[in-house]
C-alpha cells in the first residue's frame, strides 16, 4: 500500500525527460518512487503509486471496531459472501493498451 514512507524517494525530472522515456518513469513509480514532473523548474505533475482500491473484509471489520461500531454480522454472512465471490470468478483479461 502506498504511504508517505514510500514517497521518501522523490525524483524531479523535466517534462521532456518524462515524455522521452515514460516507461522507465513508470518502472520507478512501481518501485515506490514519487516523480515530480517539472517544466522550467516548476512542478506540473506528480506521479506516485496508486492507492489500492480493494479493502479486505478483515480491514473493514478492524476499522469498524476502532470506530466503536456495534454492528454485528448474522450467522449466514460468511456463507453468503463466499457464494457471491464464487459466482463472480472470471479470468482477468485486461485490455491491451496501445
Amino acid at each position: 500500500m502506498y504511504n508517505q514512507d514510500m514517497a521518501k524517494h522523490v525524483i524531479h525530472i523535466s517534462d521532456a525527460e518524462a515524455a522521452s522515456d515514460f516507461a522507465s518513469l513508470l518502472d520507478r513509480v512501481r518501485e515506490g518512487a514519487e516523480v515530480v514532473i517539472e517544466h522550467d523548474a516548476r512542478p506540473v505533475a506528480v506521479v506516485r503509486p496508486a492507492e489500492p482500491q480493494v479493502r479486505l473484509l478483515s480491514e473493514s471489520l478492524r476499522l469498524a471496531r476502532e470506530h466503536g461500531s456495534t454492528a454485528t454480522l448474522d450467522g449466514d454472512f460468511a456463507r453468503d459472501l463466499e457464494e457471491v465471490i464464487n459466482s463472480h470468478r472470471e479470468p482477468l483479461n485486461p485490455p491491451a493498451w496501445d
